[in-house]
């Protein structure tokens, strides 16, 4: 399980597939959101909002990752206040930390690597907590996904290795 050989895109801002592909994995992080807040505290332990961030940027490049990391916050924010506007700067640094660590990844390895994705969960998660830190000046409140959220960077870790396998031929 520890690496697989892909097709990875590096697309432009000026590629249509680009906006397409985004569109795609904006969907996704709307969807899987919806189906985690079914469960309580379903957002807090799963942070579906994070996963097709990640499939997006590790697959398709930058500016795929970047446009799924901001938008799909912010549309899920508007339709269905979650989440909450409050804590929507954290989710925007982490989100945007996972783009561009899993596009440097896997620009970088050129392959599906379950230690690459593992990198980049761990790092736009250290990353997000000490910004998440330094906007709130509450450390309980910074480290909530290393405390409660661990299913979820399971989920991201595993889940987005074999979708990433899955999509190798893409």
């Amino acid at each position: 399980m520890a690496t697989t050989t892909t097709k990875l895109y590096s697309l432009s801002l000026s590629d249509v597939k680009t906006y397409l592909f985004a569109l795609v994995f904006i969907v996704g992080n709307i969807l899987f959101p919806q189906l985690a807040h079914l469960i309580p505290q379903g957002g807090l332990i799963f942070l579906p909002i994070y996963f097709f961030t990640l499939i997006g940027a590790y697959k398709y490049g930058i500016f795929v990752g970047l446009l799924t990391a901001i938008l799909s916050p912010l549309t899920n924010n508007l339709l269905f206040g979650m989440p909450p506007t409050a804590v929507l700067p954290a989710i925007f640094v982490k989100s945007v930390v996972l783009a561009i660590i899993a596009a440097i990844i896997a620009e970088r390895t050129g392959k599906v690597s379950f230690w690459g994705i593992l990198l980049a969960i761990l790092t736009y998660q250290v990353v997000g907590t000490g910004v998440e830190w330094m906007m709130t000046q509450s450390f309980i409140v910074a480290v909530q996904d290393f405390r409660i959220g661990l299913p979820g960077m399971l989920i991201q870790l595993v889940g987005g290795y074999f979708v990433l396998k899955a999509l190798a031929k893409a």
